[in-house]
């Protein structure tokens, strides 16, 4: 199989394994060290969700993801055939296998001979002979269970009967891993050019059999240049040759934020299977950790964008910090970084512009989905790229411009543009896109260049609906000035510079002038100064890279911000409390905002979005009417007793009151908000009034944890239709109401540690979309006793019990629960005790 086609078929699974095993048999032992060993060794399992297993047959999701993983890994265990669901995995995972060749089955043959698998004898004939009883000798569903047993057996895995249980699961983990693809990093497009570059810098990294020396690879160029596509197609293509790999992307940008080397330590620990114990609390004791857990291991290693010597230093500062053959990859800017003192030998690979007939290329599958001009404009798309002096991100953004000109004189007349630009720079070139675009996405561009890279695009997007942000990031898309990774948004470093330099060239010279301020101190100097602030402020974000207290805070300055939008403050403390706030914010992001309240004429009647962990709020009054409002947040408040009076938050689809201990009341108009989604509230450990009555048609995730005071579930006054998630652990809660039954949506209700929980409603146990039910410690629970599988009931509660069997535990239901035996029976399995 080509490098290509297997890097393919590794993109094509969501999970890479798919364990099948009987949980009885196996979940204290072989099963639960393999996970474990397969979560460090960064193998995405899924397995056995009991959740999942209702009534006779495998829900959609399970058989969903047998064939969404790569391998399927089946343990078979002395009783494996007789349970009914593993059969029935077992008949699926093999009907996988030979439909899609790509899919590998895996046995384990734990404690049983496999030709008692194929031949069904002994437990694996008894067991046969039982379900043979139940659904007939001649059954298709019989036929294809021995089918699938006798094929299975005849499959090469591995075989456990003496020794350690623990040597055998790291060899079956190294068998696994071997036979798993490893997951693209670079993404293939547009690799124009790539191939000879992978092979010169491939060349210079001396990879061989039995190298026992640890060396490094710098790449440096320019800015846009394709260093990091270069270093991510390299990673894809050797990172098979080593025993653990890890891509540490945006280096710089992420070094400088608070604690910012130390999470890159730990995430290099993690993605090299190496969890650390805890937070580790400084630099230095990441370096112990890398040097201590990684010394004797081969490992890859890519740091990408790096600017300061510090961060080799705290990432890969000497060659005994990994194990032999190990090889660390750097690019960066500044060649003078790779020609300094460092203890690791560093060869060097410049990355050059591409040549005209890359340029070219790249170039038209930008502008024209093809590797060559269309007809009649080879002679424009020439001078196109020429303005792009062979910098692959710019040559991508002015194709990506052009492809929206639909004829060849709105070509040239966009040409006229680039042509009259000095050949002084990139920054100028990239800038003709932005000055194309409407007036509406020049203003999201520059939002996000300031304020939102990183951010998730619905985020976004509420934030900025005033301008059409869903449709004018499209176009940022389409023109490649931004991109989307998995939801979030991204730009080129080169791209948010340019959208920056756009908001210093508005006032070079006066911060207070411009329309956006990003910059820590230049927004220090403007709140801090009498008569600084000005109505051309659109936007603040001030988040200095350390924690920063006592700042002065002028009492007038806000008070002329009169077009603020957007304000973020994180990381700081003032000396003062704001005496202003500006009545047109849309977003209104302020960790430990310093008040008891707001100030008396702020009333932002557009704001969307309140997020205020850590204030100081006291909360005492009801909420204006706010038509636009979504999003409030108030956890870790240790100043509010009582949530408010909300019912004109007419909007709100999320509330967070996440561990502020001294609240003790949310107001009842909380329980009837037709638009919320999100509700929390644990570690509420005072709340005791939660709204009586509660109709949330909107409803999805309900989160009162360790609120010890509550006692009263709400009744359900209307049915909620919407798939639900209730977790509510740790309360005094006694009784759940029989309104419970409209919870249609209902799909997990979590309880555990409700001591005081005594009665369970038969309506519970009828809602059509359950799949989970947790009441692990809820001691009082009268509905249900449990105990071992081998102690039988005795003759009084075998006259006064219904038996369910779930798991390893038996389960009694009261006969005075309420529940008919049908009830019983189609509830069988959706009863969890963990």
């Amino acid at each position: 199989m080509s490098m290509a086609n297997y890097e393919e078929q590794s993109d094509r699974f969501t999970y890479d394994v798919f364990l099948s095993f009987r949980g009885e048999d196996t979940r204290e032992n072989i099963v639960g060290y393999l996970l474990d060993a397969f979560q460090k060794r960064g193998i995405k399992v899924f397995y056995d969700d009991k959740s999942l297993k209702i009534g006779e047959e495998l829900s959609p999701a399970f058989y969903k993801a047998i064939e969404e993983s790569n391998i399927s890994v089946i343990v078979l265990s002395e009783d494996y055939a007789s349970s009914k669901w593993c059969l029935n995995e077992l008949a699926k995972i093999m009907e996988c296998t030979k439909r899609n060749k790509e899919q590998i089955a895996f046995p384990i043959f734990y404690h049983v001979d496999p030709s008692d698998v194929r031949n069904q004898r002994k437990s694996y004939g008894e067991a046969m002979v039982a379900h043979e009883k139940r659904f007939g000798k001649d059954s298709e569903k019989i036929k294809a269970w021995r089918a699938s047993l006798s094929e299975v057996a005849d499959l090469k895995g591995h075989h456990i009967h003496t020794g350690f249980e623990i040597d055998h699961v790291k060899e079956i983990v190294e068998k696994v891993h071997a036979k798993i693809p490893p997951k693209s990093l670079f993404d293939g497009e547009n690799p124009v050019g790539l191939d000879q570059r992978i092979e010169e810098a491939k060349s210079l990294l001396d990879l061989k059999p039995n190298d026992d020396i640890v060396c490094m690879l710098g790449i440096y160029g320019l800015g846009g240049i394709g260093k990091t596509s270069l270093a991510q197609a390299l990673y894809d293509k050797i990172r098979h040759q080593f025993k653990a790999a890890c891509f540490l992307a945006n280096v710089r940008e992420k070094s400088n934020k608070i604690n910012g080397l130390e999470d890159l330590q730990l995430t290099l620990l993690s993605e090299m299977f190496e969890q650390s114990d805890s937070k580790l609390g400084s630099t230095s004791k990441g370096i112990y950790e890398i040097k201590h857990k990684l010394g004797r291991k081969k490992v890859l290693l890519v740091l990408d964008d790096v600017d300061e010597m510090k961060q080799l230093e705290n990432l890969a500062g000497g060659s005994d910090w990994f194990g032999p053959g190990s090889r660390i990859i750097i690019t960066t800017r500044d060649k003078g970084l790779l020609m300094g003192t460092h203890p690791i030998e560093v060869k060097t690979y410049e990355m050059i512009e591409l040549n005209d007939q890359h340029s070219l290329e790249l170039f038209c599958r930008n502008a024209f989905g093809q590797s060559n001009p269309k007809i009649g404009y080879e002679a424009v798309s020439s001078r196109a790229v020429g303005y792009a002096k062979g910098l692959p991100l710019a040559l991508k953004v002015i194709g990506s411009n052009l492809a929206t000109r639909k004829s060849l004189k709105a070509w040239e007349s966009a040409l006229k543009d680039y042509a009259r630009i000095p050949r002084k720079g990139i920054q100028d070139v990239l800038k003709v896109s932005y000055d194309v675009l409407e007036s509406n996405a020049q203003s999201v561009f520059l939002d996000i260049a300031c304020f939102f890279k990183g951010k998730r695009i619905e985020y976004v997007e509420e934030i900025l609906d005033e301008f059409s942000a869903a449709s004018n990031i499209e176009e940022l898309v389409n023109k490649s000035l931004l991109n989307v990774d998995n939801g979030y948004l991204n730009m080129h470093d080169l791209i948010q510079d340019m959208g920056r330099e756009i908001v210093r060239q508005e006032a070079p010279n006066n911060p207070a002038k411009r329309s956006r301020l990003w910059f820590h101190q230049d927004v220090i100097d403007v709140l801090s100064t009498n008569d600084s602030g000005s109505d051309a402020i659109q936007g603040i974000m001030l988040e200095p890279p350390e924690y920063t207290t006592e700042v002065y805070l002028d009492d007038y300055t806000f008070e002329k911000m009169n077009r603020l939008r957007i304000l973020i403050v994180q990381n700081i403390t003032f000396s003062s409390e704001p005496k202003h706030l500006p009545n047109h914010l849309r977003l209104l992001d302020w960790k430990e905002y310093p008040s008891e309240t707001f100030p008396p004429k702020f009333y932002p009647r557009n704001i969307i979005i309140l997020n205020l962990p850590y204030s100081q709020l006291t909360m005492n009054v009801p909420f204006k009417k706010f038509s636009y409002l979504t999003v409030m947040n108030f956890s870790h408040n240790q100043s509010i007793t009582t949530m408010p009076d909300v019912s004109k938050v007419e909007c709100l689809r999320q509330l967070q009151l996440d561990r502020c201990v001294n609240l003790t009341m949310v107001h009842e108009s909380i329980g009837f908000l037709k638009h919320l989604v999100h509700l929390s509230a644990s570690g509420c450990s005072q709340l005791r009034n939660f709204p009586q009555r509660m109709f949330l048609p909107s409803l999805e995730v309900l989160r009162l944890n360790d609120c010890r005071e509550l006692k009263h579930f709400p009744d359900i006054v209307n049915k909620m239709d919407k798939p639900l998630n209730i977790d509510m652990t740790n309360t005094s809660i006694e009784k759940l109401p029989n309104s419970v039954g409209n919870l249609i949506g209902l799909v997990s209700l979590n309880m555990q540690w409700s001591r005081k929980l005594e009665y369970l409603p038969s309506s519970l146990f009828t809602l059509p979309n359950v799949e989970a039910l947790y009441f692990f410690g809820c001691y009082e629970l009268g509905t249900f006793r449990r105990f071992l599988p081998d102690s039988p009931p005795d003759a009084n509660e075998r006259s006064t019990s219904k038996r369910m069997h779930s798991g390893n535990r038996i389960i009694l239901l009261n006969k005075d629960s309420g529940l008919s035996d049908e009830d019983v029976e189609a509830f069988m399995f959706k009863v969890i005790f963990r």
